[in-house]
């Protein structure tokens, strides 16, 4: 049901099993219906992708994020942590979604997916090299240090690397 609200914000509602899900301080930024069904509902804590069970996927956990003109490409992460606070991380596979009207939803993962880095910097490694990011997890206070291998990385190394910055932060 797209009611008088709908139509005047210009997107499609929150589908109830989603907003049953969201947590009190979650707002809904950008909606999109997606080809095939169902809406992809972009919030300030992650993205909720079409389906069912819902599930929200944030900000901290997306490698990448990118619109091709066609859909929305968003590279979630697998994240395995190495200390309280230290995170190495391993690229699932894309998730593709095409949407019909994409409206804001574009930029607005982008925004947000970019916004939850705090600070970046490359190391360099055998066989490439790592990000060391610092990011803001939604809903908490501090940050995540997220170790994420480029591909063709010694995984021995980033591992390494990962337990180094660990043992360098202080206990929480």
């Amino acid at each position: 049901m797209k009611g008088f609200l709908g139509r005047l914000l210009g997107r499609d509602p929150v589908p109830a099993t989603v907003a049953e899900h969201l947590a009190a301080e979650e707002a809904v930024v950008a909606t999109a219906t997606a080809n095939g069904g169902g809406i992809l509902v972009v919030t300030s804590w992650g993205i909720w992708p079409p389906g069912e069970p819902p599930e929200r996927v944030g900000w901290h956990e997306i490698g990448k994020a990118a619109w091709d003109k066609s859909a929305l490409v968003v590279i979630p992460t697998v994240a395995e942590e190495i200390a309280p606070g230290t995170e190495l991380l391993a690229d699932a596979g894309p998730r593709r979604f095409r949407l019909a009207e994409p409206g804001k939803v574009p930029q607005a993962v982008q925004e947000r997916v970019t916004g939850s880095i705090r600070s970046r910097n490359h190391r360099e490694l055998p066989g490439g090299g790592a990000w060391v990011l610092q990011r803001k997890v939604p809903g908490r206070d501090g940050l995540v240090v997220q170790v994420r291998p480029d591909v063709g990385t010694d995984p021995i190394a980033a591992r390494r690397l990962a337990e180094g910055i660990a043992a360098r932060l202080p206990e929480n």
